[in-house]
């Protein structure tokens, strides 16, 4: 079985910059930067629990199973739960940043088809 994928930035999608402001094997912080019409494809991840803080521009988080979109400007927060496909797409005509939390669990990211 392959080794699960832990930095999908690096070989799965390009985004503008992906900073890793803390990590352990249990939990990750991160702020994402997305340029104009850029997004981060469909995925889920087993374990872990991602949550949203947007902090510059318009950031959409959408899920499946269930259905539901988050649409949210500076200071608008959200979670998806493991095993909830989602994808975060920049919304705005200017850079998108956001903060992402990842955990509590082992981090895998597990790819869907759009």
């Amino acid at each position: 079985m392959a080794a699960p994928i832990t930095r999908p930035w690096e070989s799965e999608y390009t985004i503008e910059k992906t900073e890793t402001l803390a990590e352990t094997p249990e939990l990750r912080v991160l702020r994402i930067t997305l340029a104009p019409g850029q997004f981060i494809p469909w995925h889920y991840h087993s374990n872990t629990t991602d949550s949203f803080a947007c902090l510059e521009g318009e950031l959409e988080v959408e899920t499946r199973a269930p259905r539901h979109s988050y649409r949210m400007g500076p200071g608008g927060e959200c979670e998806v739960p493991p095993k909830t496909a989602h994808t975060a797409i920049n919304k705005g005509p200017g850079r998108c940043r956001f903060l992402v939390v990842q955990g509590v669990g082992a981090y895998d990211y597990r790819a869907v088809g759009g």
